[in-house]
This record gives C-alpha cells, structure tokens and sequence, in this order.
C-alpha cells in the first residue's frame, strides 16, 4: 500500500483535498475554470443534503393532483353506477346524487390543500405585493387551491 506523501507532485494531499485545491486555483478535473456561481457557491453538507431532496412543497403539490385525480376517478364510477340504479328518472339521480356529494369525504386531502395554501408561499419565498398585501402571483394565477366538497363535486359532475 502506498502513501500520498511518496507519490509525486501530492505534496501529501488526499485526492479531494487534491481536487480542492485545483479548483480554488480555477481549474477542474476536465482543465477547464470553474464558473463565478460554482467558486461562490457555499458547500456544506446541509447544501449537500438539500440538494438531494425534493422540497415539500413539491411533494405536497403531487399528492395533491393525484389526489384529485383518484377521487375524480372514484366519482366518475359512483356517478355511472348511480346513473344505471336511476335509469330514465332525472329527479330521483339528483336527489340521490346530492346526498352522496354532501356525505363524500375529502378530509385528507383538504388537510394537504390547507397546508399548500398556508406554507407554499413561504416555502418558494414568493415576494409580497405591497399594494395587496397578499403574495405575488405564481405564473400569472394564485398559488392558492380551494377545498374540496360538495360544490367541487357537483362542478364537476352536475346533477
């Protein structure tokens, strides 16, 4: 086994300190300069770690398209089923049809709705609008979602 000392031109460094050391000179393994934003960039093992993981905002967005999507899903299917047990009686499918849209549970997702409408700004750092006092818009809408319930239902499958 040999020590970095008896290799030449190591001066003892271990190879990151190595590579290191080149950077800071302004040359990359490849003999090109680093970039201002990579010279400038703070590394530190929390960086390391952030890099790594998505942020919970972006998690909480895609449990909450899919969800939508899954309770979109299970409604289509009660609406068809309901739609079959009715037959040709338009008022017997709506009253029937409201009472399930008033029973449905949405609990868990609300939960995550209500937690992206109160973290999400905060989380992306969206500046304030100081004439509103509210969040800018994020590309060109609210970020905010609405809850879901009967009227979401019944917006989506009318009677």
């Amino acid at each position: 086994m040999r020590d970095d000392q008896d290799v030449p031109g190591h001066n003892g460094l271990a190879p990151a300190e190595r590579l290191l050391s080149r950077a800071a000179d302004g040359a990359t393994a490849r003999g090109r300069p680093l970039s201002r934003r990579a010279r400038q960039t703070q590394r530190s093992v929390e960086a390391y770690l952030k890099a790594g993981v998505r942020p919970r905002w972006m998690e909480r967005v895609d449990e909450i398209d899919h969800g939508i999507r899954n309770e979109k899903q299970r409604l289509t299917r009660a609406y068809r089923a309901l739609q079959e047990e009715c037959g040709e009686d338009p008022a017997a499918f709506a009253e029937r049809w409201h009472a399930l849209a008033r029973s449905w549970p949405f609990d868990h997702l609300n939960v995550l709705i209500e937690q992206h409408n109160d973290w999400y700004p905060i989380e992306r750092q969206l500046p304030m609008d100081p004439r509103t006092g509210d969040y800018v818009r994020f590309a060109g809408r609210s970020y905010r979602r609405p809850v879901l319930g009967q009227h979401w239902i019944l917006e989506h499958f009318p009677a």
